[in-house]
């Protein structure tokens, strides 16, 4: 069964939150509704400023070209277009694409009458963005401590914030985010395997099921999450990973200022240490 075919039997109308059937229809194997152009809108735009502010930089190299927020000065008013007032425009374009997406999914979600499992796990991504370009500077007073755009100047901004705090990696939610991103990996990396192993058996033998899979891990750790379980397990600590990315960052500067390091200091002055 191709897949257009296939897809015939979730082309309903309906489910749309803005825009009736004004928008409802697709190209090819996309959905478009109203979120959908206005993602399309918000992307060219933001595309194209970053070209316009690339052909006024010094190079068009790849690694090089860099959108920098408005300086310090400027505290979170608007600034200049070559000074910072790009960078300011296409964060308005980003943040417009990224939740126009988000509703978007949430429109499909509603015309399959399913939930809203994928709209809520990429409003996580969108809230660890916005938390960088949004609500940190704000808490800050000033938008210059947004980072830049660019690949080179953006592994600067990390770095060096991480500097400001000494040793970044001494931030607690910093601790937990790490955490929770390696135990996704590992989590579904056990699961992938399992399928895997499942799906392609040695010659000879039959494809395993489900049954087959528990077994193996009851074996193996003494407890089988399930087939969905496994699946709900991996997006809590998906969702865990960004949402503590998200703290980790918001934390820092606007709720504590000096180096990571020190703030330790309550465990060594416990009383069971005296």
């Amino acid at each position: 069964m191709s897949m257009l075919s296939f897809e015939r039997k979730y082309r309903v109308r309906g489910g749309t939150l803005i825009g009736g059937d004004l928008f409802d229809f697709w190209v090819g194997p996309f959905y478009v509704g109203f979120f959908g152009v206005t993602t399309m809108f918000f992307s060219l735009v933001g595309t194209l400023l970053i070209v316009w502010s690339a052909s006024q930089g010094p190079t068009w190299n790849l690694w090089q070209i860099n959108v920098a927020p408005p300086d310090l000065s400027y505290g979170l008013g608007m600034a200049p277009l070559m000074e910072g007032g790009l960078w300011q425009l296409i964060t308005v374009c980003a943040i417009g694409a990224f939740v126009s997406w988000a509703l978007r999914e949430v429109e499909i979600c509603r015309k399959l009458g399913i939930g809203y499992h994928v709209p809520v796990a990429f409003g996580f991504a969108i809230l660890a963005y916005v938390t960088l370009v949004v609500f940190r500077p704000i808490l800050m007073g000033a938008w210059g401590h947004g980072f830049p755009y660019g690949i080179m100047s953006h592994l600067d901004w990390v770095s060096n914030t991480g500097y400001q705090y000494l040793h970044f990696h001494y931030n607690p939610a910093h601790m937990l985010a790490v955490s929770f991103f390696f135990a996704t990996t590992l989590a579904l990396s056990l699961h992938g395997a399992l399928i895997l192993s499942s799906t392609n058996p040695a010659k000879g033998e039959v494809v395993k099921t489900p049954d087959h899979e528990n077994t193996f891990f009851r074996d193996a750790i003494g407890y089988s999450i399930g087939t969905l379980g496994v699946h709900r397990l991996g997006l809590f600590l998906a969702l865990s990973a960004v949402f503590w990315s998200a703290v980790c960052i918001i934390i820092s500067g606007p709720f504590w200022t000096r180096g990571w390091p020190e703030w330790w200091s309550w465990w060594l002055n416990l009383p069971v240490w005296r």
